[in-house]
């Protein structure tokens, strides 16, 4: 079920932190995203936190002053927690009623709590994972990043036969995501370059980025009880950023037959806010419209209701800074900017192709759209597409030139949503550097 517009998204709602009324924040009250925290520098047990303005809201803090008394027991407990997965196992109906409670008591309206404990300053705060992913699966949902890339390796053929009836997707390795800021160091591995005899093992030279959407499940399925079409929704808790780092020379040997492995598994970085469902109410729009030629989509894939309303009108942009710019004082360079309702699949069609086998799906697993890419130029979502497989580098504002990722850059990606009559909220950002100490060896 799409989640309902409320009063919690009221464009004339203030808070009494400040920082969340100023007109470019990421995290107004209309927002209230979800993550897990520790105050710098300190080996304290991580606690849950709600992104308001440039502050965290501490849920334990509030629970030890009594501010969440009017929640049941069950969800008091599930804010206290050190993790994200109790809150997101106790589904929609526990997530609502926590965004109710929390935007009244963040509104301007109010009188802020006496005990100044309950917020801590994002500038003070270490953000960590927001859960423990047991299972992580990457799609490739939109079709302009699978023709693109399909017309570099394959120009006469570029999508295969099976990509408008089927999302595709690959399980990936929950143990190396980490979260934004974490240094991504180069991986080796196996690679062939068209005019050598046998494969060679060596570090990288094609390190890329992929700029992707995150998706956490909430409440989870039995093995072998499919989540249909329309149930799909009530499942998922949320929405983050991820980038999918790859490693194209190690993929283009290793991914035929059984696709991606190594080039995939060294790093996933994904940010540390969770923006819910509900806080995305008023930003839902109709899922992509097919071409009149495309195949129809078979009907556990289909509902007028994901037709209508599946899409989510969210911006996408990345943004590359070298270690030079950085020195040098220069802003980050613009790559690109995409729009995720450009999507073959929305994610409530990813989530039911996922457990249409009967697989079983639990709190806090992830899965990822795959690379967001648009049918124009400036719309790419990764270097292999922006530097046609590095054949058209780019040239930084330092003359520096790039094919692929080296040593010291930082990869930005941002998303925010926006629409006429309602308040921009952002989903905040995912930040990756290529360590500059070393690569990673086998």
């Amino acid at each position: 079920m799409i989640c309902a517009i409320d009063s919690t998204h009221d464009p004339n709602l203030r808070s009494w932190v400040k920082s969340a009324n100023q007109t470019d924040t990421d995290f107004p009250i209309q927002n209230l995203p979800f993550g897990v925290f520790q105050a710098r520098g300190h080996a304290e047990t991580p606690r849950i936190g709600v992104a308001i303005g440039d502050q965290i809201l501490d849920l334990t803090a509030c629970q030890q002053i009594g501010l969440l008394q009017e929640l049941p027991e069950s969800l008091k407990a599930a804010c206290c927690a050190s993790t994200l997965n109790p809150l997101m196992a106790m589904g929609r109906t526990a997530s609502l009623s926590l965004r109710h409670h929390l935007s009244q008591l963040l509104r301007a309206e109010q009188a802020p709590p006496a005990d100044g404990t309950i917020l801590v300053s994002m500038s003070e705060a270490q953000l960590l994972l927001p859960a423990t992913i047991g299972d992580y699966t990457d799609f490739y949902a939109s079709i302009f990043h699978a023709t693109n890339v399909g017309k570099l390796f394959r120009p006469d053929n570029p999508l295969l036969p099976n990509y408008k009836y089927v999302p595709i997707a690959y399980h990936g390795r929950a143990s190396s995501i980490v979260p934004s800021g974490t240094p991504i160091k180069r991986p080796y591995g196996q690679q062939k370059q068209p005019k050598d005899s046998a494969p060679t093992f060596a570090p990288s030279q094609m390190l890329d980025y992929e700029l992707e959407v995150g998706c956490f499940v909430g409440m989870g399925n039995e093995l072998g009880d499919p989540i249909a079409l329309d149930q799909s929704e009530d499942h998922l808790f949320g929405l983050c950023l991820v980038n999918d780092w790859s490693a194209r020379d190690i993929q283009a040997w290793e991914y035929q037959p059984l696709g991606p492995f190594l080039s995939k598994s060294f790093a996933t970085t994904i940010s540390p806010w969770v923006v819910t469902l509900e806080a995305l109410a008023p930003f839902r729009g109709s899922a992509f419209v097919r071409a009149v030629d495309d195949p129809p989509t078979l009907p556990y894939l289909m509902s007028s209701t994901n037709q209508h309303f599946g899409g989510i009108q969210l911006t996408l942009e990345v943004s590359l800074s070298s270690a030079r710019m950085r020195q040098e004082k220069i802003a980050p360079l613009h790559l690109s900017r995409s729009e995720f309702q450009q999507m073959y699949w929305t994610v409530a069609q990813m989530l039911t192709h996922h457990t249409s086998n009967g697989c079983n799906l639990r709190p806090g697993d992830l899965f990822a759209s795959g690379t967001i890419s648009g049918s124009e130029a400036g719309t790419q979502g990764c270097l292999l597409e922006l530097t046609q497989r590095g054949t058209q580098p780019l040239v930084l504002p330092t003359g520096e030139v790039r094919s692929f990722l080296v040593e010291g850059d930082e990869v930005t990606l941002r998303g925010y949503c926006e629409r006429e009559g309602y308040i921009r909220i952002g989903i905040g950002k995912c930040q990756g550097i290529v360590d500059i100490r070393g690569q990673q060896r086998a």
